[in-house]
């Protein structure tokens, strides 16, 4: 399958606006945009709850950043950044829709030899999964923690 749009580094924010924190990787890419400029071999996705559909947004890509809400039996706010097989074994244990659509397509780049070079993960423990278009008020505040942490992820990249 081809991919629909390459860029050599690509930010993906995945997660369900609809159930307050776990949209908080869309919120960061909303954050970035709103507030930052990026050279144009950077891309900005908004993978919603895509799942494998977001594969044509990823392959062919040399670098990919992921933010999402993590689920990893934390206190709420602890933050997460993963690399490379970490990112695998996370999503093994997890089961909403747009996590397995990741793992499920990290799994294949792997298998057919189109493995992506670099993948990292940062996300953060929930407050909040109740139903609501708004992150919570303590999880508005890691937004521009992300946005820092994403732009001192990308120039390690550079």
């Amino acid at each position: 399958m081809e991919s629909l749009y390459v860029s050599e580094i690509t930010v993906l924010g995945i997660g369900n606006t609809i159930l307050s924190d776990e949209g908080f990787g869309v919120r960061v890419i909303e954050y970035l945009q709103k507030n930052f400029t990026f050279p144009e071999n950077v891309s900005l996705i908004d993978g919603g709850t895509l799942g494998v559909e977001l594969q044509h947004f990823i392959i062919g890509t040399k670098k990919l950043l992921i933010i999402d809400s993590i689920d990893g039996g934390a206190e709420p706010g602890k933050i997460f950044h993963l690399h490379g097989d970490e990112i695998l074994k996370h999503f093994t244990q997890k089961i909403s829709a747009h996590e397995i659509g990741i793992q499920d397509i990290l799994t294949m780049l792997e298998i057919t030899g189109k493995k992506i070079p670099c993948v990292e993960l940062i996300g953060v423990q929930p407050y909040s999964l109740e139903a609501g278009t708004e992150l919570s008020e303590p999880m508005k505040k890691f937004l521009p923690t992300f946005a820092e942490k994403t732009l001192e992820i990308l120039k390690s990249w550079y």
